[in-house]
């Protein structure tokens, strides 16, 4: 391949492509959480709160508030992307995200929340825009599984450079601001990486179908169609993510119950290497050739996924584990459902039912149903009291979590495998 050019080594090596686009979309979503995830390196423990909310919560509500906007926009907006506006809408996104944090900035204590909320409706989009590049091709599921970590690693990674900027001397106003113009220049040079990665090839779109823009009336007729399948999964989906919501906030009160708070980072050490592992597993799927099978594969993840949080707080509950097992298991099953609904569930049900659309049409659709329920389950954090122990609903909520995925999962699939 001497002398071979960029564009022509991606149409004529899959696994050179595979590499180069699991790559670029990695760095571009990690860029993108330097412009969402910083602030809360911050206390912000100078401003009041409103309605027995803290101020960081009303921050982190409000930014969520536009998160959650964006992905009911986005159901739209994503379903009818065109190849040749993806750079544009990327581009254009992140301007506006960063503006809205230079608005953080600027703006009197009172009217910070709303700057936040603005941050957050742009970036909502952005997940669409990078999956629009990867659907479709025979390798997405491991495109897609390189694609997850990136929320696994980003957070983490721009709160730390956050927490330095602070540690700088910059205030927590503008350091949000600051973490994002750090930022900028590598999600633009990602972002350009991304844009030369080539449509799905000839064998992709015979395996894949072709993936293509949705007018509202498609839309409409396509979920119509395939409502009796699609609408279990959304109930799951939203269960699942109210659940681990729930879990990623509240881990800190069950270890305190559980006379374990001092050992926070060695439950929290865990949890990287499963859910790369985790990943790493479902992006086998792209060895499985028949849509139908792949379908099932899935869908068996997410159940068993649910089960193992289930069985494993059975087992906590009745005290044939400890809290060291429990808990990554727990997050173990979390992942193991979460991830697919993300990047590969839908790619299938596209697949299989060989109809002209987009997976990122449905991922969206279940998206806003989702961080519905993460608004819920953060309000219900801060504003209700209560009297029962964390560790007592954490076991509830696992056991509904299991029942529902026993009910949903099979005629989810009897639907959507015709």
């Amino acid at each position: 391949m001497r002398g071979m050019g960029l564009s022509e080594l991606l149409r004529k090596d899959r696994l050179a492509l595979t590499v180069f686009a699991s790559v670029s979309a990695f760095m571009v979503y990690s860029c993108m959480y330097a412009f969402r995830k910083p602030f809360a390196a911050a206390e912000f423990g100078w401003a009041n709160g409103v309605g027995g909310l803290s101020f960081k919560a009303v921050l982190v509500l409000s930014q969520l508030v536009g998160y959650t906007l964006s992905k009911f926009i986005g159901i739209k907006l994503i379903a009818e992307l065109r190849a040749s506006q993806r750079v544009v809408a990327l581009i254009t996104a992140i301007l506006l995200a960063e503006v809205a944090l230079i608005g953080f900035g600027m703006a009197p204590t009172g009217s910070k929340w709303l700057f936040m909320l603005l941050n957050g409706l742009p970036l909502g989009l952005i997940w669409g825009i990078v999956f629009s590049y990867v659907e479709g091709r025979r390798s997405t599921e491991v495109i897609g599984a390189v694609l997850c970590t990136s929320f696994i690693f980003a957070s983490g990674m721009t709160k730390s450079v956050g927490k330095w900027l602070l540690n700088e001397g910059i205030s927590e106003s503008w350091m949000p601001a600051a973490t994002g113009a750090l930022f900028l220049v590598p999600f633009l040079l990602s972002v350009a990486m991304l844009a030369q990665v080539p449509p799905p090839l000839a064998d992709d779109v015979r395996e894949r179908t072709l993936r293509v823009p949705m007018n509202r009336t498609e839309r409409r007729r396509f979920f119509i169609s395939l409502a009796w399948g699609l609408v279990p999964l959304i109930v799951l989906y939203t269960l699942l993510t109210a659940f681990r919501d729930m879990r990623d906030n509240f881990m800190a009160e069950v270890l305190h119950e559980l006379g374990h708070g001092s050992s926070a980072m060695a439950f929290t050490a865990t949890e990287v290497p499963v859910a790369i592992v985790v990943l790493g597993c479902l992006s086998l799927i792209m060895f499985i050739k028949d849509n139908r099978t792949a379908l099932a594969v899935n869908m068996a993840a997410i159940a068993g996924g649910c089960l193992l949080v289930a069985l494993s707080s059975a087992l906590f509950a009745y005290g044939m584990i400890g809290p060291m097992w429990w808990v990554p298991l727990i997050g173990t099953g979390a992942y193991l459902a979460y991830v697919p609904f993300n990047c590969i569930l839908f790619e299938r049900v596209m697949a299989l039912q060989r109809k002209p659309g987009n997976a990122g049409f449905l991922i969206y659709v279940a998206d806003s149903f989702g961080y519905l329920a993460s608004m819920a389950v953060l309000l219900w954090r801060d504003l209700m009291a209560f009297d029962t122990e964390w560790v007592t609903l954490f076991v509830k909520g696992s056991m509904v979590l299991g029942a529902m995925a026993i009910l949903l999962i099979p005629f989810a699939y009897t639907r959507l495998s015709k």
